[in-house]
């Protein structure tokens, strides 16, 4: 095992569960390292239940959302895209830093999708990256210059689903 002065491009995608989750599993690993790890978190606004136990850890690990209390389905608002335009370039500031080993940009891929910021931003943030930061882009319909762009793509697919039996989120298992 080597210590890493190389970082790569890590995408998490898909229509199943668990893109944030592995995201926040691999913020946990970093910061047992002893490492600091920025996450941006788009789109949402919401309290979840990570955000406490993050929250501990916040000499290691810092979180910002950049997002309402509610997870766009239709348009975005003026409100939601200057929310994620104010997020992406603090996100970017942070990772230029020079303060954190990993960033995570958590459901990135859906800013993109739902044109709060034009992939053409993400693609020039992954260019900006310094060569020893882990970057993490999570989220649904990744773009396919994104994958392309990436060293590591993950697609989470749902096979089955308690959500289509009718059970709603839970607390400290989805929210």
């Amino acid at each position: 095992m080597t210590d890493w002065d190389r970082g790569y491009v890590q995408v998490y995608t898909g229509d199943g569960k668990g893109k944030t989750t592995a995201a926040i599993g691999l913020a946990l690993r970093c910061a047992g390292a002893g490492e600091h790890v920025f996450i941006a978190q788009f789109v949402k606004g919401m309290h979840y239940s990570e955000l406490d136990a993050l929250a501990r850890l916040e000499d290691l690990i810092t979180v910002r959302q950049y997002g309402r209390d509610c997870f766009i389905t239709d348009e975005p608002t003026p409100e939601d895209i200057a929310a994620a335009c104010e997020g992406l370039d603090e996100a970017q500031a942070e990772m230029l830093s020079g303060r954190y080993r990993m960033v995570i940009l958590d459901e990135a891929n859906i800013a993109t999708h739902f044109r709060l910021f034009a992939v053409e931003e993400l693609l020039a943030f992954i260019d900006d990256r310094p060569e020893d930061v882990e970057l993490v882009i999570t989220g649904r319909r990744a773009d396919p210059q994104i994958i392309e762009r990436a060293d590591l793509v993950t697609e989470m697919r749902c096979i089955k689903h308690y959500y289509d039996e009718g059970v709603q989120a839970r607390k400290g298992i989805e929210c």
